[in-house]
């Protein structure tokens, strides 16, 4: 059945045009960027739920490596995965960051897009309540409202910890709002818990004494990196030069966790210590191949989205899963770096 999905609380309408409007990629004219190959641009992603993107950014080894090449490399920011999604969509991204169940939906309903690495397996979703809420589970929230941003991960946490419990989502009050914003929201008493994001939660947990209620890193896709079909058909070299970096973030990452920290503080506008706990809660250390694992997850995910009718039905699904990964990018990266 259909979530009861509500717009915007009219209080915070202003601040979501806002903020929509400011991010960088955003508000875009919805006409497809040329390819890197044809305008020499490269235009990338950066996302504080993805800590990757934001080291291969300050690092800038994409620059260094491209300039002799004469490719400028353009970084625009997802705000979330319906973001990503609508970069990729409208051609104003080559290449861009989601979770996992959000690149299903969107290959689902006809987006051509490929996830070409997995950048992370994070705990990054959870319900969230403030500190003085009786609420302590998704068995309590019937009849509440839930601020959640729909086509993205902490939605489809959300989704699925309530058909754990038994609980129709027509029961729950979704309000639609993006990450910052569902915070604001619960903060404000405007709703009643959220579907909250690292690194946004763990600064509501610090700053607000917002509480996590319901936790579960298996209701919690994995974090793709995706491109549109015609980057990779008209310019694999420099999809296969984002792999690379990704792989050589990863390691560097891993080696270099207090500098990440600081990066992803600086970025998010959170204390050090929140990005800290954020990337705790973050594994990097994995396969970057999108294979067996990711499926798994997504096909548990798949019949929820028909079921919730964000996907017609589940041949859909299918087919978007069969489509989906393009694992050749991430094995020769993974080759390279330990060569």
């Amino acid at each position: 059945m259909r979530a009861a999905t509500t717009l915007a609380l009219p209080a915070l309408a202003a601040l979501t045009l806002a903020v929509s409007g400011c991010v960088a990629g955003e508000g875009s004219t919805g006409e497809p960027a040329a390819t890197a190959a044809q305008a020499s641009t490269l235009t990338v992603d950066f996302a504080t739920y993805n800590p990757l993107s934001l080291v291969i950014k300050d690092q800038r080894w994409l620059e260094q490596e491209l300039e002799g090449d004469g490719v400028d490399v353009e970084w625009v920011q997802s705000a979330g995965s319906n973001k990503a999604n609508e970069l990729l969509r409208s051609g104003s991204a080559d290449v861009a960051s989601t979770a996992g169940s959000a690149a299903l939906l969107a290959r689902a309903n006809g987006s051509p897009i490929k996830t070409v690495d997995v950048y992370s397996q994070p705990s990054w979703s959870a319900l969230v309540v403030r500190g003085d809420s009786d609420i302590t589970g998704p068995q309590d929230l019937v009849g509440k409202k839930v601020a959640a941003t729909t086509g993205t991960d902490p939605y489809f946490f959300l989704l699925q910890a309530l058909e754990a419990e038994g609980v129709d989502i027509a029961d729950v009050e979704v309000v639609n709002l993006q990450h910052a914003d569902g915070r604001t929201a619960l903060d404000t008493e405007q709703v009643d818990a959220w579907a909250g994001l690292d690194p946004i939660m763990a600064a509501a947990e610090a700053e607000s004494g917002d509480k996590i209620v319901h936790e579960d890193v298996d209701l919690n896709s994995y974090g793709f990196l995706n491109a549109t079909e015609s980057f990779l058909e008209e310019s694999p070299e420099l999809a296969q030069s984002v792999v690379d970096a990704y792989e050589r973030a990863r390691a560097w990452a891993q080696e270099n966790p207090e500098e990440t920290a600081e990066i992803l503080a600086e970025v998010s506008g959170i204390d050090l210590e929140v990005a800290t706990a954020t990337l705790e809660r973050t594994t990097l250390d994995l396969d970057p191949a999108p294979g067996a694992a990711q499926e798994a997850v997504l096909e548990v995910i798949g019949p929820i989205l028909v079921d919730n009718g964000d996907v017609a039905d589940q041949g859909q699904v299918d087919e978007a899963l069969d489509t989906l990964f393009e694992p050749s990018l991430a094995n020769e990266a993974a080759e390279k770096a330990g060569s």
